[in-house]
């Protein structure tokens, strides 16, 4: 994360609009406006900037303030005196601090002297913390399959080789658990060749229910301290959730086989198997990070391939099994 937030530490100068409007600051508000409408203003005002003699910033004028006041007034009556202002010398990270403490949509940019050299709209502000965020997302993505991306960002193709490649062993040997169980069960799928068709669904369907409640076991151990009892209400929750799922997800896949190849048998097989390879998926999605995590390993690392190897090998095992018992 800090080599992600490194740039924070850049000028933030470069960043800066330099279309900001100054007003003198003995100006009447008829003046200001008809130097307004002569000289044009930015592309994005907020505020209008007093400035004096000098050419010194003085004070700060909001729109609303501007419009609403009697043509006559001077501006030094109704400019706020009190500016919050960056110095030319400020980093991004000071900017998007300035932003949280204060609240304001701009800040003007000055140098020593308190000559306006730029503003800084809060859309730098905005920017970063969407950034941040998405970076944020990524990498929970890529935990889930194994690795962080900063660990692999920078590093040569060795060690992205070490790092990515034992989570590829673990898709390998749930593969290899897969394809053994198919062959142990050929004569089951001999007899009804329906049963092929939808070994894909079957699989698509486990692993993205595992994979939800794996997401949702993660962002819980971050929140709570793991004990018995979080896990056993944990486990009636996710059971009760599971079981729902199962048997709308079964009722929907078995009405789909019935109506497409009329085989009540096979479709009322296909949908419990759906049913209780679900149920399987959840309690292992949230079972497996809770495991991990009181081995003290990292569950947003390890818990992506270990569920999702877990939770395949057992849903092939109900499909099958499910299908040798009643075909």
């Amino acid at each position: 994360m800090a080599q992600e937030t490194e740039h924070l530490n850049q000028p933030v100068l470069p960043l800066a609009r330099k279309d900001f409007p100054e007003l003198r600051v003995d100006y009447t508000v008829q003046q200001a406006l008809d130097s307004i409408r002569q000289l044009g203003i930015g592309e994005k005002v907020v505020y209008f900037y007093v400035i004096d003699d000098r050419g010194r910033l003085v004070g700060v004028l909001p729109t609303r303030r501007l419009l609403t006041s009697s043509v006559d007034q001077k501006l030094s009556e109704i400019m706020i005196r009190h500016v919050v202002a960056l110095p030319h010398t400020a980093t991004i990270l000071d900017a998007c601090e300035l932003f949280v403490m204060h609240r304001l949509l701009a800040f003007p940019v000055v140098d020593g002297e308190r000559h306006m050299i730029g503003v800084i709209d809060v859309n730098v502000f905005t920017q970063e913390v969407l950034d941040i965020g998405e970076r944020d997302q990524t990498d929970e993505v890529f935990e889930a399959l194994g690795f962080r991306v900063s660990q692999v960002r920078a590093a040569t193709p060795w060690r992205a080789f070490r790092l990515r490649f034992p989570w590829l062993l673990t898709t390998i040997g749930s593969g290899t658990a897969c394809a053994l169980l198919a062959g142990a069960f050929q004569l089951t799928l001999e007899r009804s060749l329906v049963l092929a068709f939808f070994i894909t669904l079957v699989l698509a369907l486990g692993e993205s229910v595992s994979i939800q409640s794996m997401a949702l076991s993660v962002q819980a151990l971050r929140a709570v301290k793991p004990s018995l009892g979080w896990f056993a209400r944990a486990v009636r929750h996710e059971a009760a959730t599971a079981l729902l799922l199962g048997l709308s997800c079964g009722a929907v896949v078995a009405l789909i086989v019935f109506l497409w190849r009329g085989a009540g048998i096979t479709a009322l097989v296909i949908g419990g198997s759906v049913t209780c390879s679900l149920v399987g998926a959840c309690l292992f999605g949230l079972c497996v990070p809770a495991l991990l995590h009181w081995l003290r390993l990292d569950p947003k690392i390890a818990a992506g391939p270990v569920t999702l190897a877990v939770t395949d090998v057992f849903t092939l095992l109900s499909y099958f099994g499910l299908a040798a018992w009643c075909l």
